[in-house]
């Protein structure tokens, strides 16, 4: 494990502190380094498009963590034995496989007030057209829904993998002691798909907090700034 924790100390460790000391110092990023204190965290305290970035990474993460629950639910809809479920299998897959700067664009089409099918479906329950990515409120749950399509085909493929690897004798046990439906579930088998939801946990948290393609592609931060988030904002700021 040594030549892996000096990799990991060297290119991940150390930089996260050499991060924070840069912090405290005045620096673009090429001339000589000036310390004033906390004079950048009191004026970031202040500046409004930080506060709103920050409030929307924490509608991601609320809003993200719908992937577990969808993923598993589809999962269990999945793993039957019945023909023709690989094709349906790679249907739901699919999206996963999608680079992000894809799916931005394939939403921005389909939310597009002119011509998108969002506006052609909800058209037929007699609802006007709909500019979700120019709308200041809606424009951030727009682009949320658009990370959540390839976000619930991978936790469908964790809970897949996880399904695959149940205990038989485990299950066979529960149902001759009547367990079926929902105690079979709850009792039996998400206790052994706690590996499985860790992990889809962990990698969805970590998406939702570093979200970025789907902002820099669908709006740019906007509009107004309303859908920014804090890698964007990061971004704007540094580059």
């Amino acid at each position: 494990l040594l030549p892996d924790f000096l990799f990991f100390a060297g290119y991940v460790i150390a930089p996260i502190f050499q991060s924070f000391w840069i912090s405290f110092h005045e620096w673009d990023g090429l001339g000589e380094k000036t310390y004033i204190g906390l004079a950048n965290y009191q004026e970031l305290m202040n500046d409004r498009a930080f506060e709103v970035s920050l409030w929307n990474n924490l509608k991601w993460l609320v809003f993200y963590l719908l992937a577990i629950p969808a993923g598993l639910f589809i999962a269990l809809f999945l793993n039957q034995a019945v023909p023709g479920i690989r094709i349906y299998k790679s249907l739901f897959f699919f999206p996963f496989v999608l680079s992000q700067v894809v799916v931005g664009l394939v939403f921005t089409w389909f939310y597009d007030p002119t011509f998108g099918l969002f506006n052609a479906i909800i058209g037929l329950v007699g609802l006007g057209p709909v500019n979700v990515l120019g709308d200041p409120t809606l424009a951030t749950y727009g682009i949320i829904a658009a990370g959540l399509w390839p976000q619930i085909a991978y936790c469908m493929i964790l809970y897949l993998t996880g399904l695959n690897n149940l205990s038989p004798d485990q299950i066979e046990a529960a149902r001759l002691d009547g367990a079926h439906g929902w105690k079979m579930l709850w009792h039996v088998i998400l206790p052994q798909l706690r590996p499985a939801t860790f992990i889809a946990i962990v990698v969805t948290v970590i998406g939702a907090l570093r979200s970025f393609d789907l902002v820099a592609t669908m709006t740019g931060g906007g509009p107004f700034g309303t859908s920014n988030v804090l890698a964007y904002f990061m971004y704007e700021q540094s580059i």
